[in-house]
């Protein structure tokens, strides 16, 4: 298997980046994996004091890839037996005891880190990608990055944890537009509305600066501080994350939500039954 995500760790600072650049770093299920790996080897490592998550290549991460919504347009809605069967042994798979599945995992596990994790995000950050920016708990932004909820777009929903950690970002009427709409905006419009925590030219570069600061730092008080703000923050995370997975589930392999797929692919405009 191809790698998907390469961690080194020097000084402290973990350098975790998605090493897909030929695909804009887009998520397969390898890519969902070895996301979630690369943080649950993390946790046990020793002396890490921070974490900076990255994308190889011209995106940070252009979302899921295009192959799975071919599936989708192509045999979803006419076998939803082997539709759901995909859904078992792809990122929706849930292990025992998770409040995550693996797609959702892909995203939490930074925030179960207890080391202060930025994303420095690029290029494009699109469906999943800016689920993923949205794990970490700081998001230093090109100011031209093409971000966008798209889920939508596709006929499903944010399932990858968006809809707990974008809620706690921006304003509910916010939250909706972005969401309803799947609108493609820019990085300086993430940061006027509270997604991006900071604008940069050099985004990587900024937050390995930003990274190995908070590394010189008493790492007993940025472990406290993070999971004191997070247990505030997540008390209903594991309540939130199984709506997602409902939700999605009722969604993935309908005949309407294959028909957004294929007119899309079609480039005509959906028919949808009521």
């Amino acid at each position: 298997m191809t790698e998907r995500v390469s961690t080194t760790i020097t000084d402290g600072v973990a350098d975790v980046r998605m090493t897909r650049p030929d695909k804009r770093n887009a998520l397969d299920n390898e890519m969902f994996q070895a996301l979630a790996d690369a943080g649950e080897e993390l946790k046990s490592a020793k002396g890490l004091r921070a974490v900076v998550l990255s994308g190889e290549g011209a995106s940070f991460c252009a979302g899921l890839d295009f192959g799975s919504f071919r599936t989708m347009a192509e045999g979803a809605a006419a076998d939803p037996e082997a539709a759901a069967e995909r859904r078992r042994r792809g990122p929706s798979a849930i292990a025992e005891g998770q409040i995550t599945h693996r797609g959702q995992q892909a995203c939490w596990v930074w925030q179960e880190l207890p080391v202060p994790v930025i994303a420095a995000v690029h290029g494009h950050a699109l469906g999943g990608g800016i689920q993923i920016a949205l794990g970490a708990d700081i998001r230093i932004v090109h100011p031209a990055t093409q971000l966008s909820v798209r889920e939508t777009y596709w006929g499903l929903v944010p399932d990858m944890t968006g809809t707990l950690t974008l809620s706690q970002l921006v304003r509910a009427d916010v939250l909706k537009d972005l969401v309803f709409t799947a609108r493609v905006f820019s990085g300086t419009e993430a940061y006027e509305i509270g997604i991006a925590t900071r604008l940069s030219e050099t985004p990587y570069e900024d937050a390995m600066t930003m990274a190995r600061e908070l590394a010189a730092m008493n790492p007993d008080a940025l472990r406290g501080a993070k999971a004191l703000i997070n247990g505030l923050l997540h008390d209903k995370a594991a309540s939130q994350f199984a709506e997602e997975r409902r939700i999605i589930s009722s969604l993935g392999g309908t005949p309407n939500q294959a028909e957004t797929v294929a007119a899309n692919f079609a480039k005509r405009p959906a028919v949808y039954v009521d």
